[in-house]
């Protein structure tokens, strides 16, 4: 049995070689299929021992992600001062019948889907042209991924849903592939999190992962005013700084850790050299921290940071450097008039 009729058996879904007819989906309950890692990364463990144990101190933006700094980052999107969810939705909003209306797909494969917030445009788009794809969201957190699925199926009794489970960041070698052409999404400008060199990576991989008649959904952050970005990732509410610090509570929880949430601030700032925002949390006291699960310490001086993200910003030039570099072609490119976002379409070059 090939690897996809395996996959589909596995997830009670129904594959068919031309667009599936919402007739013949068969609902079923939901449950994440592990997708394992092609590479060897660090576990939480590694990253602490390699990243956090000795200056620079860092941790990889993944960690964010349990079930509360999911929730968090949702409302991170409502903030009027977070343009980019913003930007984007008004983007998909306009053009998703277009997208979806010239691509037919079979498959919806999204990436670090989260919520599936923004995703919902093509949803709404297929339901109107009578297009019934499938929808592979895949992400890390479990719990998030199966109430987010539960969801979408009331809110689309169309919707066929297999979650996939995985860190996408640990190579696609292991994704299934389904049959018919697929749209793989990767929006809420989460490219930006790699270095210039780690998102040419990834998105060749991704590039290794499409067959002919794939495409890439691709949502890009902009270069813009130092004030805007800065304003975007210190928003008045704080919900951003608590997002930010829950990432603590997750070291706690996980590492048997004594962080004190409130012995830190969050700090983010624009690096015009670099072109990112960078994301800290800042030590306000000498301190020391003992992580019982592994036996270790970090110990912190006031005023020491450590680094939990960068968003790397792109200009027009940037983002043609970058998708030609990964072997990809832009079909189709949106952005709105104050040109803050460009949403990306593209194929394999």
């Amino acid at each position: 049995m090939i690897l996809h009729d395996l996959v589909h058996d596995l997830a009670g879904d129904l594959v068919q070689d031309v667009a599936p007819d919402k007739k013949l989906f068969k609902k079923k309950s939901v449950s994440a299929i592990k997708v394992t890692a092609a590479n060897k990364v660090p576990d939480l463990f590694g990253d602490i021992k390699q990243n956090l144990l000795q200056a620079p101190y860092s941790l990889p933006p993944k960690y964010f992600y349990d079930h509360r700094g999911s929730l968090l980052f949702d409302q991170i999107c409502n903030t009027p001062e977070y343009y980019p969810t913003r930007t984007e939705s008004k983007l998909l909003s306009r053009y998703c019948q277009h997208i979806i209306d010239s691509l037919k797909v079979h498959h919806i494969i999204e990436l670090g889907s989260g919520t599936s917030r923004k995703t919902r445009h093509l949803f709404d788009a297929c339901q109107m042209l009578d297009q019934y794809p499938q929808y592979w969201p895949f992400d890390v957190c479990e719990p998030m991924l199966i109430e987010t699925a539960q969801k979408l199926m009331l809110q689309y009794d169309w919707l066929n849903i297999q979650p996939l489970e995985g860190d996408y960041s640990a190579g696609l070698a292991h994704l299934p592939k389904p049959d018919g052409h697929s749209l793989y999404v990767f929006l809420g400008s989460s490219i930006g999190n790699f270095s210039e060199a780690e998102a040419i990576d990834f998105l060749k991989e991704v590039r290794r992962h499409m067959t002919t008649g794939d495409t890439m959904l691709l949502g890009i952050d902009r270069l813009k005013d130092k004030k805007v970005l800065e304003a975007a990732y210190n928003d008045k509410q704080g919900i951003t700084a608590d997002f930010n610090l829950n990432v603590l509570s997750v070291l706690n929880n996980e590492t048997d850790a004594n962080f004190k949430l409130d012995q830190f601030s969050h700090q983010a700032i624009f690096n015009e050299d670099e072109s990112q925002i960078e994301m800290y949390l800042r030590s306000l006291t000498d301190q020391t921290i003992h992580f019982s699960a592994i036996d270790e310490e970090l110990n912190l001086r006031e005023g020491e940071k450590i680094l939990t993200e960068i968003s790397r910003k792109y200009s027009l030039s940037g983002i043609d450097n970058l998708l030609g570099q990964a072997g990809l072609e832009v079909m189709d490119h949106f952005e709105p008039s104050n040109q803050y976002f460009s949403l990306v379409l593209a194929k394999c070059g």
